[in-house]
């Protein structure tokens, strides 16, 4: 079976973890400040704050901005119900908007429309790993006072205008699960340049305790002289994911590369498909975490069969959130109703062998050929 995605791992990873045990310690310490510096490098960003996991790292971010009760969210529908989840988490209200139907990133001038006197937040998605328009954002944030926090679990590695994401909104939240760009087998973090926030932060994702003396080096002789200051939750990263991090760290350039060299194949062989439509997406600038393609002429079911009755996976990313039970509305989102019976993630990791994206690309052309 040739997976729609997975993790790469081996003996780099064993190695930090077996330091992770010898340590004595698993919880939150030094090896999550390590990691938290080494992001901050390869992202040269100001501050990091690791979490469990990106849907926390989002909840957590919502809860630092202050977003209240009541206040309103917007967020496209076509994304991962952790995005909703975050946000109704933060008894705010997610207010879903469109996307564009060619990048399936959220559409501005909907997000215009959705603006109200409640909105308090922004929360693009930087779909598959491609940056939203963060210019646009940053002008409706500086005319309007709304904070934007950025959904980059799909856009680790991924630059915009030369810069890499993480840093763009207020907060930029990541995710490590286990088939992300780099994984932690579960993890996430928060991005921000305001060290008033990254305190609130560090604070919320313990239980509201303050340790403002507690280094990482004495995190295993646990000191019961704390004060609790503020609502909090247990989001933190412990040492053993930030361990697997670590080593994934070192070879994300790796991955990144090797995603890129898959993805060029797939445009190469399917761009002149006509029953095939390929979103307009520049790898040399986005680290991609999913290769998505939209199958016209109402074909998409149909070809998800015949890659399964080649043992090849493929899914669809993602139920739009207003079709959800919980978060069903009755407003119209015309570019992700369409869309969303075309979109297609075809099979994308860096353990895919050629002779596996071959099998994928002469699969597809022989359905389409039909």
């Amino acid at each position: 079976m040739i997976k729609i995605a997975r993790g790469s791992f081996g003996e780099e990873e064993l190695e930090e973890v077996r330091s992770a045990f010898d340590y004595g310690y698993l919880g939150l310490g030094h090896k999550v400040d390590e990691f938290e510096n080494e992001l901050k490098k390869f992202l040269n960003a100001n501050y990091v704050v690791a979490t469990n996991t990106g849907t926390s790292a989002l909840h957590l971010a919502l809860e630092a901005l202050e977003i209240k009760p009541g206040d309103e969210v917007i967020v496209p529908s076509l994304t991962f119900v952790a995005s909703f989840q975050a946000i109704s988490a933060a008894r705010a209200v997610p207010i879903p908007c469109d996307v564009y139907p060619d990048t399936l990133l959220m559409d501005m001038e909907a997000v215009n429309e959705k603006i109200s006197k409640r909105t308090r937040a922004i929360m693009p998605v930087h779909y598959g790993g491609n940056p939203c328009d963060m210019k646009t954002l940053l002008e409706i944030k500086k005319d309007r006072g709304i904070r934007i926090v950025e959904d980059a679990a799909h856009a680790f590695g991924s630059t915009y205008f030369g810069k890499k994401i993480g840093g763009f909104g207020d907060i930029t939240c990541f995710s490590f699960d286990s088939v992300k760009n780099i994984t932690c087998a579960e993890g996430g973090a928060i991005v921000c340049n305001e060290p008033d926030l990254v305190e609130k932060l560090k604070i919320k994702r313990l239980l509201g305790i303050d340790r403002k003396n507690q280094t990482s080096l004495s995190w295993k002789e646990r000191d019961w002289s704390y004060d609790v200051v503020d609502q909090g939750f247990r989001y933190h990263m412990s040492n053993l994911n930030a361990a697997i991090g670590l080593a994934q760290l070192k070879k994300a350039e790796t991955f990144i590369s090797r995603r890129r060299e898959i993805c060029a194949q797939y445009v190469s062989e399917l761009k002149n498909i006509s029953s095939v439509q390929l979103l307009p997406v520049d790898y040399s600038v986005v680290a991609p975490h999913i290769f998505v393609i939209l199958v016209l002429e109402d074909r998409r079911d149909k070809l998800m069969r015949f890659l399964k009755d080649r043992d090849i996976e493929s899914s669809v990313p993602y139920v739009p959130n207003h079709l959800h039970s919980f978060y069903k509305t009755n407003t119209s989102f015309p570019n992700t109703d369409k869309v969303f019976k075309e979109i297609l993630a075809l099979p994308l990791h860096t353990e895919l062998s050629d002779e596996d994206v071959w099998m994928v690309v002469n699969s597809v052309k022989e359905f389409c050929s039909k």
